[in-house]
């Protein structure tokens, strides 16, 4: 009973943990896989070709608006670095995706008080910047080059040519656009496709915030305050903010976690003592962890992953420290730590209330996935069959064939797990909805309405949905005189 109890205290403290920051979690998932759905890969890459401070900007936006997990934004800098993204612009993607997104700054602000989204949010455009001015130090052109020349070489010997799609030349996968924002937004394909991709985020992140809210549960109950003051110095002015900002990053790579998940345990280090500007730190540094050291060195080489070690650390460390100091000196710091993360009971409040509606919501996204094939959604897409994450399939990071069936997946890291155990995962893939057929014949090909040129469905140039079937044409130009006038051509169209 002695050991059971603690145990028990624990488990509770981190499911109210979970409680308090549920609906947030919906409503931030939500919010990211409409953006998700509504905004192409084939823009983000073409946004980010050119170096300078406005593809920066684009970089920071793109960033802030996509999926918020740590893997995913890693290979989708890979992605676009290798397709002629900026490489500092690409590192900008990364930063910004895990650290600016809505869902963090609403869980932040939970868990630990307001004070701490907004330092996240002024941290983290602080920290681009500073990034920004070193990086050109950090990678010379000439290192940039030959890490982009080492994607490069993979992808052309076929081994990692996770790029292409097999049959399919890389120009006619940077033409392939999908269905029109304004077309979309206005269908229940583009929303079922939204709704997917806010269930596959979920299911990609639920170990992160599993081992996050349970880790920092049983850290809150179990770990005393003697502990932490061995771990944080305190009482020397700068000097303890100094190691506090540096030795909240290090806490991070060794932690394992990242993503959502490092904010409960953000919320474990502040009650133990660590700096508020040491806690800044530490929630930037979900981009160091030791499994995402190990992919840059796989994608770069391990001098260049070297350097975004040192340079990712500098940054971070120092826009913990300036947040630190500028909440400070404008009285907006927090002064007090709370004796407990979360309330450890049911109340009928706010929040009980928000996470019913919530709930509410989250049954019908879920209604909207289940049944998006026959909403006319998923054209275009696949399920990762490791992670469960919804991609693109003209733009996924990586691909691999299995029993003449090509999976799509949201990073290396989930193919080669994939690779070394494909049994595993292929029944796990047969329960997730398939994507609606393109038409009759399968994807052989079909004929587009207007011209009448046979195209393929996966590298048509642009689609259209009408009447809840999916047309794909060889050009925009014919997309275009199908949006004039869809009856002239709808009674030709291919089956």
């Amino acid at each position: 009973m002695t050991v059971l109890g603690p145990i028990g205290s624990s488990l509770r403290e981190a499911f109210f943990m979970f409680w308090e920051t549920l609906w947030a979690l919906v409503l931030g998932f939500g919010l990211s896989g409409v953006v998700q759905a509504f905004v192409t890969r084939g823009e983000m890459e073409r946004a980010l070709g050119r170096p300078g401070a406005r593809t920066l900007g684009k970089a920071t936006f793109l960033g802030m608006v996509s999926s918020s997990c740590s893997y995913a934004a890693t290979a989708m800098a890979k992605s676009l670095f290798q397709k002629g993204a900026d490489f500092t612009a690409s590192l900008v993607f990364m930063i910004a995706s895990t650290n600016l997104v809505v869902e963090l700054g609403i869980v932040l602000a939970l868990l630990l008080g307001w004070q701490f989204t907004a330092s996240e949010f002024v941290g983290g455009f602080l920290m681009i910047a500073m990034f920004a001015v070193i990086a050109r130090f950090f990678f010379p052109r000439a290192l940039v080059d030959a890490a982009r020349s080492r994607l490069q070489a993979g992808a052309d010997a076929g081994v990692h040519d996770h790029q292409a799609m097999s049959g399919i030349s890389r120009a006619d996968q940077e033409a392939a656009e999908r269905v029109p924002f304004r077309i979309r937004v206005r269908s229940l394909a583009g929303w079922s496709d939204a709704a997917s991709y806010t269930m596959a985020d979920i299911t990609m992140l639920r170990r992160e915030m599993v081992i996050g809210f349970g880790v920092a549960g049983f850290l809150a109950v179990l770990v005393p305050d003697v502990v932490w003051a061995h771990v944080f110095i305190s009482g020397n002015g700068f000097w303890t903010s100094l190691e506090n900002a540096i030795v909240g990053p290090f806490i991070a790579i060794i932690s394992f976690v990242c993503s959502i998940g490092n904010v409960p345990l953000a919320a474990a280090l502040w009650k133990g003592g660590i700096s508020f500007g040491g806690v800044v730190a530490f929630i930037f540094a979900d981009l160091i962890t030791l499994p995402l050291l190990i992919i840059y060195r796989k994608y770069f080489g391990r001098k260049v992953m070297l350097r975004i070690l040192v340079s990712f650390w500098i940054v971070m460390s120092l826009g913990g420290l300036a947040v630190g100091y500028l909440f400070e000196a404008l009285g907006l710091a927090p002064t007090s730590r709370p004796t407990q993360i979360a309330p450890t009971s049911f109340a009928f409040d706010y929040t009980s209330v928000l996470d019913v509606v919530f709930l509410a919501i989250f049954g019908i996204l879920y209604y909207l996935h289940r049944n998006r094939t026959r909403f006319g959604g998923g054209a275009g897409y696949a399920i990762d069959p490791v992670c469960g994450m919804q991609v693109e399939t003209s733009s996924a990071p990586a691909r691999a064939t299995h029993n003449g069936v090509t999976q799509h997946f949201c990073s290396d890291r989930c193919r080669e797990k994939f690779e070394r155990r494909p049994g595993r995962f292929v029944s796990a893939a047969a329960d997730t909805p398939a994507a609606p057929e393109m038409n009759g014949e399968g994807d052989a090909g079909v004929v587009d309405p207007v011209c009448g040129m046979s195209v393929d469905p996966g590298t048509a140039a642009t689609h259209r949905i009408h009447e809840g079937r999916v047309l794909h044409f060889c050009s925009t130009g014919c997309a275009e005189a199908f949006d004039r006038d869809p009856a002239m051509y709808t009674a030709t169209a291919t089956h």
